[in-house]
């Protein structure tokens, strides 16, 4: 069982910037953050395969930047130069056998979320 818990959601205009944090239990391989705006599927926006390498989504690739923090247990998500297609709830997510696969891992444990707002 692995517990994540968000932070740092909220509203901002075009252009702006906002930085997630996930609090982990524990880190493992395959740590991510995956996105859901109303009336659309959960989609992954940036992780670490299982090899430790960044992944990212090509619609965030060159604004957001995924780091985690071993001896903290943290996962953050910086988020720049952000589109009002950027609205949605933001979670955490760790890897969980069955779970939904992306960038070949797969994913089953999630937080609660954080909603993160871009306004025009």
């Amino acid at each position: 069982q692995v517990q994540l818990v968000e932070s740092g959601g909220g509203s901002v205009q075009a252009g702006g910037s906002l930085r997630l944090s996930c609090a982990a239990s524990r880190l493992r391989n395959c740590m991510g953050w995956f996105r859901q705006a109303p009336g659309k599927e959960r989609e992954g926006v940036a992780g670490f395969d299982a090899y430790g390498n960044t992944r990212y989504a090509d619609s965030v690739q060159g604004r957001f930047a995924i780091s985690e923090d071993n001896a903290k247990n943290t996962l953050d998500l910086q988020m720049n130069s952000l589109k009002p297609e950027d609205t949605a709830m933001y979670y955490c997510a760790a890897p969980k056998y069955g779970g939904t696969a992306w960038v070949g891992c797969t994913f089953g444990y999630w937080g609660q979320g954080t909603q993160v707002t871009v306004s025009s």
